[in-house]
């Protein structure tokens, strides 16, 4: 299928070969009909990406103060790579999608195959939408109308936060889309409305919806304001604009009455004046989107519903009002729609957007009836002369780390890219381009199914990997997955049954102990007489309590999820298996990212992990300190390792920050083409994975733990 897509790097357009969606629980597949361009939104990212370097990092200086804090920590060339590649990646463009439902995914009810729908569907051919944002619409409302339904929820949001009452005056200032829809639901609440913009066309626009519109640049909109108000002020202002300007906020605040309320929907400058809302007591609100839900997982992904005895309006809701007004004929969009394009036209669609500032309601129509529904596409790039024929890799899920150390380490082995899966098309088809595999694909059976495939790499949520190493060593085909191997002592049990029955390698990505420096350690350790000590500080950094890896029942926590590669690194470098652990966390520390751990092993050695995320940027992320027999090993960040009291040996450090990722994978290839096991013994990953699961046991029971 198609999908509109836009470089970052470069800001152009692309239709891109992507593989159609599929269906999981909770979803729904929709065949567009129609799509509508949100010209604000999307024109503000189309400039974004056709700025120089220099504009885009005065367009985000966070985010530039995040690359000078990665500098800091991982050198300049890390931090290029890592740059040039997320600059690199294709973004999805579109929200505002109107279609037929073509197949429904588990747990669905109130929706039904057939059903002309609305959703916040990308600009494509095919989406897949949680049921929490698709709404049936009514028979009366016709699709070129009802694909406004989602920027009219936007409008419609703001005006809540408002709280807008029978015969309140309000100032909607900016009359794009989004205003000059907030002008009919203003006026359909009973409200006096004044409707502020430059652009003489959207002026008279809102006129003709039953505004008293103002152009800016002739008029005085806060003179008129209080002329209109008998010098009392506006009760309300929305602003619906977009722009880096200061003054909307400045001006809103001028044209409101004491008390008044100011609601920003749009993006603006936000350096307010004290003054202005001092002596006023205006309240100042920013609006989120389509309303409550918006950005929880559990709304949007999961499909749990919030009880409408609680919250009586959430995004679904709102869809549906908008669709109601719409219905009810009090909300005209005919006069908003501007141009309409052929989908395989998106390219001087947008064209319109950036060149015509009175484009308004663009929309894309998606006729004739799509030729390909295939959820597995080939892909039209070099295929490499492979160094090791007999390795057919399959890849599935394609996130950051897939595509900046897994992928790239991949290519350099020589194995034959078979085919690369993702839940998201975009990013299978991305991924599958810029690494020459020969298919993309959005449903990872077909690599299961795929006899020329002999192994597989498996980088998706933590809560997939036992199930699909369970299913790819059933089939006979070789692992490699990322950590965690397993959230829970039941998964590890299945896994341990299923590859003692296979005949297949399985490894975890325990890349720390293939870094070069490690190596170093261990083999300058070879020769201690004694147990040894080891000190690990992980500076984790902060991660918000709503991100998945919290998640007991998707990320496992942080500690199984990412504390595992120190577990395995002390193990490692001690030569020797964990026998018994201790933990204790912050005190009120819920998310169970602020730990000291202990930990005893077979040989008599101990380790100690700090596992802290309320740390700072700026300081080194990893340190590993071992102390043995008189002498000291201090590795810091992978890029600078010390010794002291060695004999021979003072430093080894690297211009380039080298965590092991390109040498592990060489090492799992190199196993498969050679006929040697895996290079970590399942029972290292086991007791790997054992520990971990102790260490949450003691932190719950306060007690020290045994692994047996």
């Amino acid at each position: 299928m198609k999908q509109i897509v836009q470089h970052l790097k470069n800001g152009s357009i692309e239709l891109a070969e992507v593989p159609r969606p599929i269906v999981t629980r909770g979803k729904v597949l929709i065949k567009t009909q129609l799509s509508l361009i949100s010209v604000g939104t999307e024109r503000m990212l189309v400039e974004f990406g056709r700025s120089g370097w220099l504009a885009k990092a005065q367009q985000q200086p966070d985010k530039v103060r995040q690359v000078l804090d990665k500098i800091k920590t991982d050198g300049l060339i890390a931090t290029i790579e890592a740059v040039t590649a997320k600059l690199d990646e294709p973004m999805p463009l579109g929200y505002c999608n109107v279609g037929e439902i073509v197949e429904i995914g588990e747990g669905v009810t109130d929706l039904q195959i057939g059903d002309r729908v609305v959703s916040n569907g990308p600009h494509a051919e095919f989406v897949t939408v949680s049921q929490n944002l698709c709404v049936r619409i009514p028979d009366s409302v016709p699709d070129e109308t009802a694909v406004f339904t989602v920027l009219g929820s936007i409008g419609l949001q703001g005006i809540r936060l408002a709280q807008p009452s029978l015969g309140e005056t309000f100032v909607v200032t900016g009359l794009g889309l989004i205003g000059l829809l907030s002008v009919q639901i203003l006026l359909a609440n009973g409200c006096k409305v004044i409707g502020i913009d430059v652009n003489p066309q959207r002026v008279a626009l809102a006129r003709r919806f039953g505004a008293y519109a103002i152009n800016v640049s002739k008029e005085d909109p806060v003179a008129i304001c209080a002329a209109l108000t008998n010098g009392k002020g506006v009760d309300g202002v929305l602003i619906t604009a977009a722009t880096k300007s200061n003054e909307p906020i400045h001006q809103a605040a001028q044209m409101a009455r004491k008390r008044g309320r100011i609601v920003l929907v749009g993006v603006t400058g936000l350096e307010l004046n004290r003054a202005d809302f001092y002596e006023k007591e205006l309240s100042f609100q920013v609006s989120c989107s389509y309303g409550p839900g918006r950005y929880d997982e559990n709304y949007e992904q999961k499909g749990q519903d919030y009880p409408v005895g609680y919250v009586r309006w959430t995004e679904r809701r709102n869809f549906e009002a908008i669709l109601d007004l719409m219905a009810t004929n009090k909300l005209d969009v005919q006069p908003l729609i501007s141009h309409v394009y052929p989908f395989q036209q998106a390219g001087e669609a947008y064209d319109t957007i950036m060149q015509k500032r009175d484009a308004l309601g663009v929309i894309l129509e998606y006729k004739p009836k799509v030729q390909d529904e295939s959820v597995r596409i080939e892909v039209k790039s070099a295929i490499l002369k492979t160094a090791a024929p007999a390795v057919n890799v399959g890849v599935i899920g394609v996130g950051n780390y897939a595509k900046l150390m897994l992928l790239p380490a991949l290519k350099e082995t020589g194995v034959n890219l078979s085919s690369v899966a993702d839940i998201v098309p975009l990013d299978a088809s991305y991924a599958a381009r810029k690494f020459a595999f020969q298919t993309a694909t959005s449903d990872y059976h077909t690599i299961l199914a795929d006899e020329d495939i002999n192994t597989v790499f498996i980088t998706t949520r933590h809560d997939l990997h036992a199930r699909l190493v369970c299913e790819f060593l059933t089939a006979g085909k070789n692992v490699f997955v990322e950590k965690p191997l397993a959230l829970n002592k039941e998964e590890l049990r299945k896994v341990e049954e299923i590859y003692l029955k296979a005949d297949s390698r399985l490894m975890v990505g325990y890349n720390r102990r293939f870094a070069p420096q490690v190596i170093r350690m261990k083999e300058l350790l070879i020769d201690r007489s004694e147990p040894i000590c080891i000190n690990i500080l992980v500076n984790a950094g902060y991660i918000p309590p709503e991100h998945w890896v919290h998640d007991p029942l998707v990320g496992g926590g942080r500690i199984i999820g990412e504390g595992c590669h120190f577990v395995d690194l002390i193990a490692f470098l001690c030569c020797s298996k964990v026998v018994q652990v201790s933990a204790i966390g912050v005190r009120g520390d819920y998310l169970r990212d602020k730990v000291s751990i202990n930990l005893r092993l077979a040989d008599g050695s101990i380790g100690t992990i700090q596992y802290l995320a309320n740390g700072n940027k700026q300081y080194p992320k990893e340190t590993v300190q071992v102390f043995s027999s008189g002498r000291i090993l201090e590795l810091v960040n992978f890029r600078k390792l010390v010794g002291y009291g060695w004999k021979g040996f003072r430093k080894f450090n690297l211009w380039k920050q080298d965590k092991g990722h390109k040498a592990e994978i060489k090492a799992f290839i190199t196993a498969i083409c050679t006929g040697q096991v895996a290079p970590i013994s399942f029972e290292e990953m086991k007791n790997t994975s054992e520990a971990t699961f102790a260490i949450m046991e003691a932190l719950e029971s306060k007690q020290t733990v045994e692994i047996k």
